[in-house]
Parts: structure tokens; sequence; C-alpha cells
């Protein structure tokens, strides 16, 4: 077996074993790296290795079960469609946002991953609607603020969902209410 496929082996043993153990912790913080080393079978120093940081290795796990949601033929219709931009980021983030809704574990757990570590160089999946949007009236990197500012005002808001609630009632387990946050969203940043 090759080095590579090795590593490749190692990598889903590790994201496996992440997804497992964040399911049955109440506290998803709680998920140490031992545990998962432990789990997949490997050595602690592996995540490093792999993915550069525990906290890369649950959002790379939050993104490979993401990653299912949009291979579903609903969303792979939808991208496919010819939605104005616009429309389509926001059935797109309504999709996103469904899912870190449906998985509060994940949520907390990538929150401050996502709005202090993340790297901001890597494109985000809003980027080329967003560009396609504005059709030359921005430039690429004011299009890939925007896109940013889409996902980390999203991240932020379903992380504080109950505190949302509790001071705006806006109940965003509830989707139609879901619906038309990022509608709002998306319409103050793509005007």
């Amino acid at each position: 077996m090759q080095k590579e496929e090795k590593l490749n082996i190692t990598k889903e043993k590790l994201l496996d074993a992440t997804f497992g153990l964040m399911e049955e912790q109440d506290d998803p913080l709680n998920v140490t790296s031992r545990q998962i080393a432990e789990r997949a079978g490997t050595k602690p120093s592996m995540i490093n290795y792999c993915f550069g940081s525990r906290e890369n290795l649950i959002y790379q796990t939050f993104q490979k079960q993401y990653m299912g949601f949009l291979k579903e033929k609903k969303v792979a219709k939808l991208i496919a469609s010819d939605l104005e931009p616009k429309e389509l980021l926001k059935k797109l983030h309504y999709v996103v946002a469904k899912c870190l809704v449906e998985n509060p574990k994940f949520t907390k757990a990538i929150t401050s991953y996502v709005l202090f570590t993340r790297d901001l160089t890597q494109e985000s999946f809003s980027y080329p609607y967003v560009k396609k949007h504005y059709a030359g009236r921005k430039t690429d990197k004011e299009c890939r603020l925007i896109a940013y500012e889409l996902s980390a005002m999203m991240q932020l808001i379903i992380f504080r969902k109950e505190e949302i609630k509790a001071g705006f009632g806006i109940d965003l387990d509830k989707d139609k209410e879901l619906k038309k946050y990022i509608g709002m969203r998306v319409d103050l940043l793509l005007n």
C-alpha cells in the first residue's frame, strides 16, 4: 500500500471516529484528541499531521457530513438550475443553515474555528454565485469578503439561535423563519 493511500485511510478513520464521538457526547467540546485517536486506532499526533489541529478535524468532519447534503439530488438539481445567483444563494444558504440547525453539536464545536481560525484564502461555496451576481461591478476581493460575511454571520446567528429567539423573537428552528432570515441576510449583502 502506498504512503498516500495509508494517509487517506487514516484520515477517514479519524473523520469517522470524530463523527461517532461527537454524536455520543452531550458537549462536543469535551471530545479530546486522545479519544479520537484511540477510536481511530492511531496516535494523537496523526490528528495534527493529517488535519493541522483537532478543531480543523472537527470542522472537516462537519464538512464531510454537509457535503452529503449537497450531493442529494434536490440540491444538485438546485445548483444546476437557471435561478438568478441571488435566489440560488438564498436556497443554498438555507440548506447550510438547516444543516447547522439540525446538528447543534457540530455547530457548537466548529463556530469558533469558522469565525476565528479558518483559512480565509480558501474559496467559499458562496463566492462563485456572489461574483456572478455582481458581474464585474465588484472586485474579486470584495466578492470574497461578501461571501465570507454571508457564511460567518449565518454561523454566528445559528450558534446563538436561542438568544436570537429570546431577544428578537426569531425561531430559527422553524423552516419559515429560517428561510426569512436567510433571505434577509442575502438581500442585505447583495444589493
